[in-house]
């Protein structure tokens, strides 16, 4: 069983993206948010990886973080 809790502000969503399409969205502390997004960009070279604050909401367009 997953357990989540509501984002606190320092949180960090970090998210892959083919394309328009949202393939990975992880919501954590912004240390283990760093590592993961470290891992996708390793993982997944040519998608966009954002990593943006919990809570604003990213979309394809916006930069990289």
């Amino acid at each position: 069983m997953t357990v989540t809790r509501p984002p606190v502000p320092s949180d960090r969503h970090v998210r892959v993206w083919f394309g328009e399409h949202l393939i990975a969205d992880y919501v954590s502390d912004p240390r283990s948010a760093a590592a993961y997004e470290a891992a996708m960009r390793r993982r997944f070279r040519s998608l966009r990886v954002t990593n943006d604050p919990a809570g604003l909401e990213a979309s394809p367009d916006t930069a990289d973080s």
